[in-house]
């Protein structure tokens, strides 16, 4: 199921509407006052638990890729694949 959602148009709309709603900053750095670019948004609550916020605005964050892995860190360095999440 999560890989249909990556690859959607839908998924690729709503994953540029969010890096632009937050300035492609990370979030997470910008809470220590720090500015990095964000390459990925992230699902708050995981797809995996929480389907029906997939595309839920309120439940995506950009992040950058340091930050994703600390939250991930199962997923580790994976590819650009990884990077639209």
């Amino acid at each position: 199921m999560e890989s249909a959602i990556y690859s959607s148009r839908k998924w690729r709309k709503k994953r540029e509407k969010i890096l632009k709603r937050d300035g492609y900053q990370c979030q997470e750095c910008k809470k220590y006052g720090r500015r990095t670019p964000a390459t990925i948004v992230h699902h708050i609550k995981e797809i995996k638990e929480y389907p029906e916020l997939a595309f839920d605005s309120s439940n995506l964050e950009s992040i950058c890729l340091a930050c994703h892995n600390a939250k991930h860190p199962e997923k580790g360095k994976k590819s650009l694949k990884v990077q639209n999440r």
